[in-house]
This record gives C-alpha cells, sequence and structure tokens, in this order.
C-alpha cells in the first residue's frame, strides 16, 4: 500500500505560487527605497546555509536527529530570510548587469541560470523532505533527501558565486 504523501496539496500550491509570485513581483518597481546593501546580505545567507547544511549532513551520519532537525528548521528559516531579502532588493532596485567578457562570461550565465532553474526545483523537493520527516516517514525522507540536499546545496552555493561574480558591477 502506497503511504499518503503528508501535506501535498499545500507543497503543489506553495511550488507553484512562490515562482510566480517571485516572477511577479520582480517587474513591480517600488520608489523611494534603498536596499542596495541587501546583496551580500543575502548571499551571506546562502553561504551559511550552505555550511549548516554540510553539517546537518554530517549530524545526522552521527546519528544526532535533534541537532539535525534544528538544523533543518534554521536552514529552512534562513532560505525564506533569503527570498524575502532577494524580492525587496528586485523590487527597488535596477537589475545589474554582468560585466564579464569571454569564457568566464558563459561560465557566469551557465552558472546564473542552473541557479535559478534549481531553486524553483529546490521548493518542492525541500518541502516534501522536510514534511516526510515531520510525518515520521524516516525512509522516504532519507531517499528523497539524497536527492534534495546535494541540489540544495548546489543552489547555496552557485548563489555565492553569482554574488561574487557579479558584485564588482553594482552600481
Amino acid at each position: 500500500m502506497k503511504e499518503k504523501e503528508p501535506y501535498r496539496g499545500l507543497i503543489i500550491a506553495l511550488s507553484v505560487i512562490i515562482p510566480l509570485v517571485v516572477a511577479v513581483l520582480f517587474r513591480v518597481k517600488v520608489e523611494g527605497f534603498d536596499f542596495s546593501f541587501l546583496p551580500p546580505i543575502y548571499a551571506g545567507i546562502n553561504g551559511v546555509t550552505g555550511l549548516l547544511l554540510m553539517v546537518a549532513l554530517v549530524a545526522i551520519k552521527a546519528r544526532k536527529m535533534a541537532l539535525h532537525r534544528n538544523i533543518m528548521k534554521v536552514c529552512i528559516g534562513l532560505s525564506a530570510c533569503f527570498l524575502v531579502m532577494y524580492v525587496l532588493y528586485h523590487m527597488t532596485s535596477d537589475s545589474t548587469a554582468y560585466g564579464g567578457q569571454g569564457p568566464i562570461r558563459f561560465f557566469y550565465y551557465f552558472i546564473l541560470v542552473t541557479h535559478i532553474l534549481l531553486s524553483i526545483v529546490i521548493i518542492p523537493l525541500v518541502l516534501f523532505t522536510f514534511s516526510r520527516a515531520l510525518a515520521g516517514s524516516f525512509e522516504r525522507h532519507k531517499r528523497l533527501a539524497r536527492i534534495t540536499f546535494p541540489l540544495w546545496l548546489y543552489v547555496t552555493v552557485t548563489g555565492v558565486v553569482v554574488y561574487l561574480m557579479i558584485s564588482p558591477y553594482y552600481p
């Protein structure tokens, strides 16, 4: 008998709504606010999230379930904070064009595009992985976490790389 997926409807709804809302808000420009200080902060949040993901992996391998659970909750919270700051910045600031030339330009756009696409894919993966743990379905949680972890880590690391590569071109 197939096990029921906890919070399935809510996770699917959030996985569609969040990227759509972000895309819509990207087109909204709010004048009179200066959030130009946010990119290094949300890049730092990405970096801390990546480090904590690795610590959480070490914790679970050491069978420190409570530590793993708490770190994962922090990672989800940090990712939510990142998203809010990212949207705030882009609603109040003009986009910055990448100024690098040659092969590095291809590398930048490859990293950027894969980062953006996987940041959309990671939403349902993180939420389903987390909900399975909350439901006590640990074998199913573990199977999905083997996919979720490297993709989420990639998104956090490439977020920092994209920031470092574009930061010289910020106004």
